[in-house]
Parts: structure tokens; sequence; C-alpha cells
């Protein structure tokens, strides 16, 4: 009776510090997303200043703040973000993205999508924004957001990190939203 105990115990034991590492597992990688997003945002701004405004007065915007991106031919893309709804954390978003036609190689880059409303906002939450095959964005240069414009209640543009790839839209770009009272639910399970 007592080895029985014992191997519940142990059970139990195991159990409960698996469900601890899980859990603080998923905090440090939402820390490192949300420190790497603050990093990305930081860069932004260092390279257009004038997109701290933006920042500042867009109703909310969702950041990601490395995306990777390669094909040959079929290409694809992914990468995780942090949303923002009038300055406080709402969530976290991942992007997918599989293009065909001509292109060749790998990239990393950031983007930030700017929503103009709490519309165009709940239309990203609810996983129903797309980008149109032909969409592009602005590429991040000193000055290059006086000009942008909202286009269906986003604004979107990206910067590069790293590689070389001839081809640059976001044509394709589908994305899942996740609030952290989700996350919250899916810790306690």
């Amino acid at each position: 009776m007592k080895k029985i105990s014992r191997l519940i115990m142990v059970l139990l034991l195991m159990a409960t510090t698996g469900s601890i590492i899980t859990t603080a597992q998923a905090q440090t990688k939402q820390e490192k997303l949300v420190a790497n997003s603050k990093e990305a945002k930081a860069a932004f701004i260092k390279s257009d200043k004038l997109m701290n405004s933006l920042f500042k007065d867009s109703y909310a915007y969702a950041i990601f703040p490395s995306i990777g991106k390669g094909g040959m031919g079929i290409g694809g893309a992914t990468g995780n973000g942090v949303v923002y709804e009038k300055g406080q954390m709402v969530g976290t978003a991942n992007m997918v993205q599989v293009s065909i036609g001509f292109q060749f190689g790998g990239q990393a880059y950031r983007e930030v999508i700017f929503f103009e409303s709490e519309e165009s906002l709940d239309k990203f939450k609810n996983d129903k924004l797309k980008f149109a095959a032909q969409a592009s964005a602005v590429a991040v240069t000193e000055g290059a957001s006086a000009n942008a414009k909202y286009q269906e209640g986003v604004m979107v543009f990206t910067q590069q990190k790293g590689g070389l790839m001839y081809e640059a839209s976001i044509g394709g770009q589908k994305f899942t939203y996740k609030g952290l009272e989700e996350k919250e639910e899916e810790e306690d399970n």
C-alpha cells in the first residue's frame, strides 16, 4: 500500500511540475515576444521619427518583430506578433503567408499594422483580415510614413532585417489573433 501511495505522489508531483514548467515556458516565450516587439517599435521609430505619432495616434497596432520568408517559385512566411489597443497589450497574433510566382531567396523582416478604428481592429481579431494578392506595404525609411494613408482601415509598414529576396508583397497574409483572456484559459486547462 505504501508503494502505491508513493507512486501516486510521484505521479502527482511529476504532473504538477510538468504543468508549472509548461506555463513558465509559455510565459518566457510571451515575455520574449513582448520584449522583441518593443525593440521592433524602437527600430521603426529610429528609421522614421514620424512613425512615433502613428504609434501614439492609431486606434491599435499589431507588431511582428521577426517574420521569416523564403521561396523558390512557391514561397512562405510566418511570424508572431503582439497586438496593442490604445497603447495596452490585448493579445498576440500569428501571421502566415503562401505565395506562388517569381520569387527566389529568403529574408527576415519586421512588420507593423496600424488600425484606424475599433472596427478595423475587430476585423483583425475575428481573423477576417487578409491582404489581397497585389497588396504591398510601405518600406520604412526616413519620412516614409509622412504620405502613407489608411486603406480599408489599415496601414502596413515593413522593415528588412536581413537576407535577400526578390519579392516584397504582403499579399496572401492571413492572421490568427489570440486575446490575453484566451491565453489565460489555455493555461488553466
